[in-house]
């Protein structure tokens, strides 16, 4: 018996091989061959399509390559970095969302556009409408900072404000009798209100309230500079609104009227003569990554996601997302303090949030490269809270963008009882438990017993306290004046500068520069850049995933040779997805309010 499952997880795997990997490979030699030739024309214009939406960082999975844009915050910034001094690139031009971006993502993205403007270069941005949901005034903002924005005849400019929904769960639940039973620390840390409320609480919405006008303010702010008007008169034109393009014209919020095609006509014009297009992927393939030059390096480890404890080898390899696998983080941080030419790491950080356990296990590597001599500054992408700020608080520097959604140093955990929603069904659950009396507290078929209650409030306090202590000591700040600003409130980077959560508003570029003055390298050195983790190959994910071994794995190896052209590894390492395990009862947010 155990041989014929052998040969059948064979025959499984071999079937995997040819109808899965194989392709692959074709598609990777095609991706090589093709990139054999001149990639870049000598008049080429950037087309930079940002609809399909962008993570912070490049996922590591390579089978990621078959889904999405696969474009990354980062890989736009350093794509375009080395864009300014390639003198074949002229122009660029930006195809915008019709609905919001993540507002921290577009305050990186629009910085970007900026020094690439300032190298003297031109940037034109197109728009088939701005839509009033969610975060739109972001993608307007970098529009904005475009040498023209353009739009289409039959788009709307629908952009009045800044709107987000909340779903509350707690009259359903009361009606199908589901109990969900949770602690928090305190009346901020509001996603626990979804599940027990039926409206936002009056601490809910301060909160809320308050980040989305930071946001709000801000990108308006950003976008007046960049249209040369005051904020007061741009915010007072675009709530006055909708408008059609005509009247969007008239009214000085966009440059021009058009469809695609005359403005990548229009781009193409501007470059030069035979000036072709070229998808800004296929450039950031062809380019890689920016490697720098010098003796003295700088470290680059990001995360992003959720914080969970574990590694990344023992999950899905096709699921989607990202997750903060700790082992893996931490041993990207140790790799880093360990590497002699390494003088600073900069750690990126995008996370919404996740387990304590996980959290303190990378700050701890963050502490044993500041006792090691090496700086870390943290560089905060969209979110950076609960457990993201837990790993982050004890940085030499924290930079942010003023729309990061940042802090919620607060905590939550419990459970849902679903006795009684199951047996308005039929459905009858009945526990039974050996040992002591806390050893079925996280049971569905029953509430908390007051002793239970009692034991698990006392640990999410001792996790509350243990986290103040932890940003107390980060930030120099006394515990008490900690309290005053937790209470798990989500800050925005603007609003958490203020009160002493982040040092300097930025982006990946300002925590860079950073990192090079505190590891003192003389202000006309050139640097390399080490990134961490490394991303791996399909064969190492396959390897993985199947736990082949010997034989098997010279196979892969083997194959893998076809991934040893440059730009098909640049392909590979721009892409990245997530392996989760499940874990217990989760007491730090894993949303950011």
């Amino acid at each position: 018996m155990k041989q014929f499952f052998l040969t059948m997880l064979g025959v499984f795997a071999g079937m995997f091989l040819f109808l899965v990997v194989v392709p692959f490979i074709f598609i990777v030699i095609a991706i090589g061959a093709a990139s054999s030739e001149e990639p870049t024309p000598r008049n080429t214009v950037l087309e930079l399509d940002l609809r399909e939406g962008v993570t912070d960082q490049a996922p590591n999975n390579p089978f990621a390559i078959f889904g999405g844009s696969g474009l990354s915050t980062l890989q736009i910034v350093d794509t375009l970095a080395q864009a300014e001094d390639d003198d074949r690139v002229k122009v660029l031009l930006i195809r915008l969302p019709e609905a919001g971006i993540t507002p921290a993502a577009a305050d990186e993205i629009r910085q970007a556009i900026r020094r690439f403007r300032a190298s003297g270069k031109v940037v034109l941005a197109h728009s088939q409408g701005f839509q009033p949901v969610g975060a739109t005034v972001s993608s307007y903002m970098i529009g904005a900072s475009a040498s023209e924005l353009w739009m289409q005849n039959t788009a709307g400019f629908q952009l009045a404000g800044f709107s987000a929904e909340s779903i509350f769960l707690g009259r359903a639940f009361d009606k199908y009798g589901v109990n969900a039973e949770f602690e928090q620390r305190y009346e901020y840390k509001n996603a626990v209100n979804e599940y027990t409320q039926s409206d936002f609480t009056p601490a809910h919405r301060e909160a809320m309230t308050a980040w989305m006008t930071s946001i709000y303010t801000s990108a308006l702010a950003n976008a007046a500079q960049d249209r040369k008007v005051t904020p007061a008169a741009l915010r007072a034109t675009i709530e006055a609104g909708p408008y059609s393009s005509a009247q969007a014209l008239q009214r000085r919020l966009i440059d021009k009227i058009g469809q695609v095609e005359e403005a990548e006509a229009e781009a193409k014009r501007r470059a030069g003569r035979n000036a072709e297009i070229m998808e800004f992927s296929d450039y950031a393939a062809s380019q890689g990554e920016r490697g720098g030059s010098g003796r003295n390096a700088i470290a680059i480890v990001g995360g992003e996601g959720s914080i969970m404890t574990g590694t990344g080898g023992s999950a899905d390899p096709f699921g989607s997302g990202s997750s903060i696998m700790s082992d893996d983080l931490a041993e990207a941080l140790y790799d880093a303090i360990e590497d002699d030419s390494v003088k600073a790491i900069v750690f990126r950080v995008s996370s919404p949030g996740g387990s304590p356990e996980a959290s303190e296990q990378i700050l701890a590597a963050v502490r044993a490269a500041k006792a090691a001599g090496k700086p870390v500054v943290v560089s905060m992408g969209d979110y950076a809270a609960s457990g993201g700020y837990w790993i982050s608080s004890e940085a030499n520097w924290i930079v942010a963008q003023p729309s990061t959604l940042t802090g919620s140093i607060g905590v939550y955990g419990g459970k849902f009882v679903l006795a009684d929603a199951l047996g308005r069904f039929g459905v009858d659950m009945r526990n039974l438990s050996i040992g002591g009396n806390y050893a079925d507290a996280f049971s569905p078929a029953q509430d908390f017993s007051p002793a239970q209650r009692t034991a698990f409030a006392a640990q999410i306090d001792r996790t509350y306290e243990e986290f103040i202590a932890r940003v107390a000591a980060g930030r120099r700040l006394p515990p008490a004046r900690v309290r005053e600003i937790a209470r798990g409130r989500v800050w925005t980077g603007a609003q958490a500068r203020q009160i002493g959560l982040v040092d300097q508003l930025g982006g990946l570029e300002e925590a860079i520069a950073k990192a090079r003055e505190l590891a003192r390298i003389p202000a006309g050195d050139s640097v390399r850049f080490k990134r961490y983790p490394e991303a791996q190959s399909p064969f190492e994910v396959l390897s993985q995933v199947f736990g082949v071994s010997g034989e098997a794995a010279r196979v892969l190896v083997g194959i893998g040779g076809v991934m040893n052209d440059p730009a098909a590894e640049a392909t590979v390492r721009r892409i990245q997805t997530e392996r989760a395990r499940a874990s217990g009862a989760s007491v730090l947010a894993d949303q950011p309010y």
